[in-house]
């Protein structure tokens, strides 16, 4: 897998930071972390990052919601972490949803997964 611009939605501190260090150890560029709704819109317009990892559920707005925004601007694939996989899927079954806790391996299939459907879109 190419090397990949990241943004990173998670309001978790300690869990952001984990998942930014994964990705960077597997050569990709984490642009951003933020852990709002309209941090994340902000954040994509401005980096415009070539995949999201975002956390569904934020304590200030709504993963769900900052993709729906930020997709009505630009393609970017994304993948969903949350502790309701189930939950996400009936809202965008569509979308690449892993659910936490999750693995590397987890993880790097889930880019994947959203890569593909990115592009088929």
């Amino acid at each position: 897998m190419k090397p990949l611009r990241i943004l990173v939605i998670e309001d978790n501190a300690l869990i952001a930071i984990a998942l930014a260090e994964m990705l960077e150890l597997q050569g990709h560029s984490v642009c951003a972390i933020v852990s709002t709704e309209s941090e994340a819109v902000a954040a994509a317009a401005r980096f415009k990052p070539e995949l999201m990892i975002v956390d569904a559920q934020l304590r200030e707005g709504s993963g769900i919601d900052a993709v729906d925004r930020i997709l009505d601007a630009m393609t970017v694939a994304h993948v969903f972490v949350t502790g309701d996989a189930m939950g996400v899927r009936r809202l965008r079954p569509r979308s690449t949803v892993i659910e936490k806790p999750y693995f590397e391996d987890d993880l790097t299939c889930a880019i994947q997964s959203a890569l593909a459907a990115a592009a088929a879109a």
